[in-house]
């Protein structure tokens, strides 16, 4: 896994609603409390049509330790994707679990998950597991995902329904 500071990428996207051009860059401390942020508003509006506000409730409290954030995003591979705000966020372990991918609810369709995920797909030859919500499962399978198993995980006695999904990198090595 790629490891300290890479070059910003910036991407020109265009979608039907407006053009924009947006920076993907590595995550820094100071991002921690927007990404909290997105995250539990991306949550209780992007994934409102497949779960339960109770379901979202328990999902995203809107009480994160930052700290620990911070910690676990640093130790991973997370890259943050900017326009005028942060529009979205994924990270990567480097066993290659892809543990968040995150678009603001105002750019959603936009390209905005298919860059991250190509950034953080690419910083690892390892095969790649997530477990997905229900919104995200058709997003990762047109990625080349496939489901493992479908799980209910419990958050505060509350069960929630995702997807264990892998995709297989069938990197072949030259032989000499």
């Amino acid at each position: 896994m790629r490891r300290g500071l890479w070059p910003l990428r910036r991407l020109s996207l265009v979608s039907k609603k407006r053009d924009f051009e947006m920076i993907i860059r590595q995550y820094q401390p100071t991002d921690c409390k927007e990404l909290a942020e997105l995250f539990y508003n991306t949550i209780h509006t992007v994934n409102a049509k497949d779960y339960t506000k109770e379901q979202l409730d328990v999902w995203a409290t809107g009480q994160v330790d930052l700290k620990k954030w911070n910690r676990s995003l640093q130790e991973h591979f997370s890259i943050v994707a900017v326009d005028d705000v942060i529009v979205g966020f994924g990270d990567m372990d480097k066993t290659g679990y892809l543990d968040h991918l995150y678009v603001h609810p105002d750019y959603q369709g936009k390209g905005i998950a298919t860059a991250i995920c190509n950034q953080l797909e690419s910083a690892v030859k390892e095969n790649i597991v997530t477990h997905a919500s229900i919104t995200a499962r058709t997003f990762f399978e047109k990625r080349g995902y496939k489901v493992v198993k479908e799980q209910q995980v419990e958050r505060q006695g509350i069960f929630l329904t995702n997807f264990v999904m892998i995709k297989e990198r069938n990197f072949q090595v030259a032989e000499l």
